[in-house]
Order: C-alpha cells, then structure tokens, then sequence
C-alpha cells in the first residue's frame, strides 16, 4: 500500500478516484478524501500543473482507512500507524474483516448482535422502522418497548420511525434482563450518552458553523474520531471496573 515510486502521468483524478469508493462507500465524498490526504493517510502524486493522480495502491489504501473506519472504529491515529509501519517494512497491513450487518435474524442468538458498524456517528440516510418492524426485529412486545422509552433507552425520531440502532439497544437490553437487570437500572446509561454528547456538541458545533466548505467534513471527521475513542474509554474503563471488583 505504499504511495511511493508511482508514474505521475498515468494516475487516476479524484473524481475517478470518488467514483470507484463510492461503490463501496456511499458515504464518501471529494472533501473526505481531501481531509485523509491532509492528515497523512495518502499521498498522492501530482501533475505538472498541480493536478492529484492517484495510483491504484493509493485507493486501496483508501479502502483500507474507509474500511477501518466504518467497519471497526479505529480512530486515524491508529490507522496511520499501521500503514506507516507496512509502509517501512516494519509490519502488514492487518486485514479488516467486515462485521455482521445491523439488522441480523429475529431467531439469531443476543450474543451475535454485535456492535453498530459504524462510524457513520454522522448523520446520513437511514433505514426507518415502523413499531411493528421495530417489534418484530428486536423480538420484544409493545409493553417492553414502552418501557425501553420510560427510560430513555429507545426514542423514536420526530416522525415516530425508529432506526436500527434501536434494535440493537432493545435486543441488548433484553439479553440483559436475563441477568437480573432491568431496563430501570440501566439509566446511568443513557444519562452518560447524553453527557458525551453534550460535549462532543460542544467541540464540533464552532467547526460547523465555518464558512469554509470544507468545514463540515472536517467536523463530521472530528466526531468519528471523538466517538471511537469514546467508545475504546468505555470499554477500558468498564474492564478494569469489573477486574477491581472481582480483585484480579
């Protein structure tokens, strides 16, 4: 995946460049692909009038950085660092594979429910679900719901749809009764989402509300960046909660 030692004369534009990822990742736009050249994840050579041309090692190594974003995470930092280090012969590129999909069978058991996939934090258009779709996916009934929305847990959008994620909360919580816990004690939970995205707002609304076109990519970057990190503090900070706990 090195950028390194490619004829400038026979690369691809960015636009082609977009074209091919966007196969792949709807997502993705001129700006985005601007932002991880900015950053060092891609160096793309240039023509004698200052044109980007990208070598095919290059959009691979930008499906690779799309990949590990949308699919596991990773903040870029990471990222970087592991291209650097197949870049220097220190080590490979660590093949990502793809999670399962949001939306897995009502009959599959709670453990492979799996984590969101996604950065996609930032919004986009998303699969809307009805009540009854909402039901049917999580394998919950209508008093369950309720009680999900009691507590904060599950909200609907302004028009009363649903999105996938709501699935995923339901199903989790469900699993999670089985253990004694009720959706009643899980209010610490949502009160801390709130909180971290009341911080988050705090950092990347001034990014926003620039004039700069370029802005709203480099917002939308920050909170993927943010929010996987956060997700990795979580995580961490529950770990070693429990490990103290039970003295190990």
């Amino acid at each position: 995946m090195t950028a390194a030692g490619r004829p400038q004369s026979h690369g691809l534009s960015i636009g082609a460049v977009l074209a091919q990822l966007r196969q792949d990742f709807p997502d993705v736009t001129i700006s985005k692909i601007r932002f991880l050249e900015a950053e060092g994840l891609v160096q793309p050579g240039r023509t004698a009038s200052g044109y980007r041309q990208f070598a095919a090692a290059d959009v691979e190594r930008l499906r690779f950085v799309l990949a590990a974003q949308r699919d596991h995470y990773l903040p870029l930092k990471v990222i970087k660092e592991q291209l650097d280090a197949a870049d220097s012969g220190a080590g490979p590129v660590v093949a990502l594979p793809r999670p399962p999909r949001r939306l897995v069978p009502i009959d599959a058991p709670a453990e492979n429910v799996g984590l969101p996939v996604a950065a996609d934090f930032t919004t986009g258009k998303e699969l809307r679900l009805t009540q009854e779709e909402l039901l049917e996916q999580a394998g919950i009934d209508a008093a369950a719901l309720a009680e999900l929305q009691q507590y904060g847990l599950v909200r609907p959008g302004p028009a009363g749809f649903f999105d996938p994620d709501a699935v995923l909360v339901a199903r989790t919580v469900k699993a999670m009764t089985e253990f004694g816990i009720e959706p009643r004690h899980l209010r610490a939970f949502r009160a801390a989402a709130d909180r971290e995205v009341g911080l988050l707002e705090q950092i990347v609304t001034p990014v926003y509300r620039h004039r700069d076109p370029e802005a709203k990519s480099r917002a939308d970057e920050v909170v993927r960046e943010l929010a996987a990190l956060s997700v990795t503090l979580h995580t961490l900070l529950v770990k070693a909660g429990i490990r103290g706990a039970a003295g190990c």
